[in-house]
């Protein structure tokens, strides 16, 4: 298959209802490279950190802990965004925090408000509870005590635990309400806890008392939001067999969780020693999931559903109104393009309403947003597919037009 780059800054797919046993390369995790590299940067020594990922938010990262300039400008990185402000306070550093006019638009309140409260300096350069800002570092600490929403966004939290240990007091985070992207809290703690760090979690509160990170060797497992895709596209074709290399069924990133989701939506994984073997199998039905752990997902199976004609109730969406874009709404307006829905049944429940009839040819906008480019590419299987502005995936699968040519044989 050959994928076609038209002039109007779109890939243009071909209709492949079946392709032939493929491997693919999958791309390392952007999720585990981030915090390991604010890890590196926070431990006094050498640590041998191997297998960082390619995706732009990880090299943004790289490039400005490197070259260390005054304005980092993280671009679209959210995650870049938060766990830099939090590094350049633990670190008593003066930072101008900035990045696209989309990030400008993403909220940081709650991280500062927690950052203010344990003593660091913070002022917003623009509106207030967002970017860009001013850190002007952090003198002493004047509390080890911060209360921080749970519901909102995992990267604050994980910002906050990393820096913990440098503090002259620790800290002592009380999580409040419901906590959403709870495996991305514990993929946080155990990456604190391979380089030496203990802390307890007990009920709502994580303590972390003042303690030296350890150099130690890291070596970044494969992106399981990456493998999410692949996992989908053999849900929907007719016929298929991958190979998804590097992937480990034990796993610190929550969005393993796809290989449940998939197992009901008819994709049977099977791990060997560097990565898991994917067929066809039954579909046993999806009629509801919370995706509060792994909202990254949301847009893959929401897709996949709408395609292979499974109705099912999603809830756990409440952060996706913050992400690069708002992912409800996007998703509303490009499923509706090809006959399907999403719809809001009451507060915080949605409803996938599969497609009833599949156009000859669909083109999908992407909303300055990676996941929808990724997400919407298995309409390939049903109809021509069209992705506008397919270069957004670099933001965190640069190789994955290129993974998408991989599917090249026919039956």
């Amino acid at each position: 298959m050959n994928s076609k780059q038209s002039t109007h800054s779109s890939v243009l797919l071909p209709q492949l209802e079946e392709f032939a046993y493929t491997e693919i390369p999958l791309p390392s995790s952007k999720s585990e490279s981030n915090r390991a590299l604010i890890i590196d940067a926070l431990t006094e020594g050498d640590n041998q950190l191997s297998n960082l990922a390619e995706a732009r938010d990880t090299q943004t990262m790289i490039r400005l802990l490197k070259e260390n300039p005054p304005v980092w400008d993280v671009l679209d990185a959210g995650t870049t965004m938060r766990f830099l402000t939090a590094y350049a306070a633990a670190t008593n550093q003066y930072k101008v925090m900035t990045g696209t006019a989309r990030m400008c638009q993403r909220p940081i309140g709650i991280l500062v408000d927690a950052l203010r409260t344990i003593g660091a300096e913070i002022h917003y350069m623009n509106e207030e509870g967002f970017p860009p800002l001013a850190v002007h570092g952090m003198q002493t600490q004047v509390s080890r005590k911060v209360s921080i929403r749970g519901d909102v966004s995992s990267q604050y939290i994980s910002a906050l635990l990393m820096i913990a240990p440098t503090l002259p007091q620790g800290l002592e985070l009380t999580l409040e309400g419901k906590v959403g992207s709870r495996t991305y809290i514990e993929m946080t703690l155990q990456l604190m806890e391979q380089f030496g760090i203990t802390y307890t979690w007990v009920d709502n509160v994580i303590k972390v008392t003042p303690q030296t990170y350890s150099p130690t060797t890291f070596a970044v497992e494969s992106d399981w939001s990456g493998a999410s895709y692949w996992f989908s596209l053999l849900a929907c074709a007719d016929k298929g067999e991958l190979f998804l290399k590097g992937l480990k069924e034990k796993s610190l990133q929550g969005d393993a969780a796809i290989v449940g989701i998939m197992d009901a939506l008819g994709v049977k994984s099977e791990f060997v020693a560097d990565g898991v073997k994917l067929t066809k199998q039954a579909v046993k039905g999806l009629p509801a999931f919370d995706f509060t752990h792994c909202p990254d997902l949301a847009q893959t199976v929401a897709v996949t559903c709408a395609i292979i004609g499974q109705k099912s109730v999603f809830t756990g969406l409440e952060s996706l109104r913050i992400k690069e874009t708002d992912r409800i709404f996007a998703l509303q307006q490009e499923l509706a393009k090809f006959n399907a829905s999403l719809v809001e049944e009451f507060e915080g429940a949605f409803t996938v309403i599969p497609s009833v009839e599949m156009p000859i040819e669909v083109s999908i906008a992407t909303y300055d947003d990676h996941r929808m480019a990724m997400a919407f590419m298995p309409l390939m299987t049903k109809t021509r597919v069209s992705i506008e502005d397919p270069e957004v995936v670099n933001k965190s699968y640069p190789s994955f037009w290129k993974h998408v040519s991989l599917i090249n044989s026919i039956f």
